[in-house]
């Protein structure tokens, strides 16, 4: 290889660093070809190129002030608090910020769907709720058997806006049923509240998405980590249980945690996957 595996420890990371743009591209692409195992742990910036807001960018959603949620923090609005202390808030918050309906998916969820269609990816794990990585798999599977086998290597640890619930007997409901809902708090026949199958603060992640998730960790011999500042918990713990060769990281500004990765790119995570070749 031209780039990789040409030292050891951190001479090999302090070569790495050193590259120039179209370097590390050419050093990426051979960490991918020379790894079996490749997950890819994802925040919101992945979504961000599709039109769905950040919720830490200056431009984010927890920064669009509007005036009738003013009275509340961000996190207190989609908390487990204020779902059944104010509901009429929570989900007038909800249906204004969070429906995800005619957006789709972009650069990044595609060349990720391409790489799991290919065998070069295990699994996505993310952080997003808006269900873009499944539409891109959806629409580049060549058939519903396959789509369907794809979705189930992407692991949502926050839940999904495209699932909804009844809190008291558990039936199910259409992905856009609360949003399309006319009453102001949607209920459930039996009287329950339907809520979102989301993990709103204050609330335990996902059992199974969360072991799968570390499961991949602990197996990957590749890590790309892209579009989270790494400031959310326990999800940003993930990285702790990767013992693998390569980690990458892209992300247009420095994580909150240090992350010693072998490549770092700060920029559009849709241009940097569009240069993987697979």
């Amino acid at each position: 290889m031209k780039y990789v595996n040409k030292f050891s420890g951190r001479e090999e990371k302090k070569y790495l660093q050193s590259l120039s743009e179209e370097e590390k591209y050419e050093a990426f692409n051979e960490m991918i070809a020379d790894s079996r195992h490749i997950v890819f742990f994802g925040g919101a910036g992945v979504s961000t190129e599709s039109g769905v807001p950040d919720f830490r960018s200056k431009d984010g959603l927890y920064n669009q002030h509007d005036v009738r949620f003013d009275a509340y923090t961000p996190e207190y609005l989609l908390s487990n608090d204020c779902l059944y202390a104010h509901s009429d808030v929570f989900y007038e918050f909800y249906r204004q910020k969070m429906n995800a309906e005619g957006i789709e998916p972009n650069a990044a969820h595609k060349k990720l769907a391409e790489m799991m269609l290919k065998g070069k990816l295990d699994c996505v794990i993310t952080q997003n709720i808006d269900g873009l990585h499944q539409k891109a798999m959806d629409e580049m599977a060549p058939d519903a058997a396959t789509a369907e086998k794809l979705n189930r290597k992407v692991y949502e640890i926050h839940g999904s806006t495209l699932r909804n619930y009844c809190d008291k007997c558990g039936k199910k409901y259409p992905a856009d049923y609360i949003f399309k809902s006319e009453e102001r708090v949607p209920h459930c026949d039996c009287g329950g509240m339907i809520r979102p199958n989301v993990t709103l603060y204050g609330e335990m992640l996902p059992a199974e998405a969360w072991r799968n998730a570390e499961t991949a960790c602990e197996q990957a011999d590749l890590m790309i980590i892209g579009g989270t500042s790494l400031s959310v918990y326990p999800a940003a713990n993930l990285i702790d249980y990767f013992r693998g060769k390569y980690l990458v990281l892209i992300n247009r500004d420095a994580t909150s945690r240090g992350v010693s990765a072998d490549l770092t790119f700060h920029d559009s995570i849709g241009k940097v996957l569009s240069q993987v070749t697979v």
